[in-house]
């Protein structure tokens, strides 16, 4: 008879405590459980230390007094899975969580059944469910809505990371963890990057979602909505979006994108925007990111 895989839940989390709270009570109480969950709390703060520590099920809570970010955060808490054991991860957020009480039973199953080395939910809306959370594309049109995307069980070689990403152990072993240096903003991108050069078989599990606050008002439509491009609400976003991008469309596997990006970016900021100063400020930070650096803005 063979052993039951061990499945270590990660979080990452700053500043949250409530939000974590609604998600700690989503994630101890999936039908397939898990075998453990680590938190990494970015703001090492006691009261999330206590709620961690009361949660209904078996966890490891790490207070980090330096803030690793997104990409740190997740790093360390693989790594650590990982030295629990975990035959799967499966990443979570502190302002989302899974849709129900089945969302693991169902993408455990969905990976088996394919032979995925990773699969993803549907991102959707958290306070309207039947809205992505971020514009999917599917061919050449571009899906708002969770009942536009199909009736189909899988969709193969697309997958929203982090939220509600379920890997395997070897497929960590293949793509690595998510890079430090990127903090914040981008960090899940170079990880899918790294995933499609793997040649590891990864999807989208239609089935089943994760909800999460609407990302999508910050992909603006360009060309009639042919394409779309993305324009954060405040500064600090757009620097690590476009310093982080910069580096990203300079690694093999993406370089093919950078004549669109070049068009996407100039049609917004020239003709959509009339803003020759943003145009400017976005090829600064392209430029930091594809010269590697790296720093924080103070």
């Amino acid at each position: 008879m063979s052993t039951p895989e061990k499945i270590i839940g990660v979080v990452v989390t700053h500043k949250r405590r409530e939000l974590l709270a609604e998600s700690l009570k989503v994630l101890s109480t999936q039908s397939r459980p898990l075998d453990h969950l680590v938190v990494i709390d970015n703001a090492d703060e006691d009261a999330v230390r206590e709620l961690v520590e009361n949660a209904a099920l078996p966890t490891s809570y790490i207070g980090s007094q330096h803030n690793l970010g997104g990409a740190g955060g997740f790093a360390l808490g693989i790594l650590y899975a990982l030295s629990l054991g975990a035959d799967r991860v499966w990443l979570a957020d502190d302002d989302g969580r899974p849709e129900g009480p089945d969302v693991l039973e169902t993408l455990l199953d969905c990976a088996i059944r394919h032979n995925l080395a990773e699969v993803s939910p549907v991102v959707c809306d958290i306070d309207n469910p039947d809205r992505l959370a971020f514009p999917l594309r599917r061919g050449v049109e571009w899906r708002r809505l969770r009942s536009e995307l199909g009736s189909e069980d899988l969709l193969p070689g697309i997958a929203s990371l982090f939220n509600g990403a379920l890997f395997t152990a070897d497929a960590i072993d293949a793509v690595g963890v998510p890079d430090l240096r990127l903090f914040v903003r981008g960090d899940e991108v170079e990880v899918h990057r790294r995933l499609v050069r793997s040649g590891l078989k990864f999807g989208t599990c239609l089935q089943t979602a994760y909800v999460h606050p609407n990302g999508a008002d910050e992909f603006k439509p360009i060309l009639g909505g042919r394409m779309h491009t993305q324009y954060p609400d405040n500064e600090t976003k757009r620097y690590f979006t476009y310093r982080n991008r910069g580096y990203i469309l300079s690694q093999p596997g993406m370089r093919k994108l950078l004549p669109q990006e070049w068009i996407r970016f100039g049609w917004y900021f020239l003709i959509t925007r009339r803003d020759p100063a943003g145009l400017r400020e976005w090829m600064r930070l392209r430029k930091l990111g594809r010269q590697e650096r790296f720093e924080r803005p103070s």
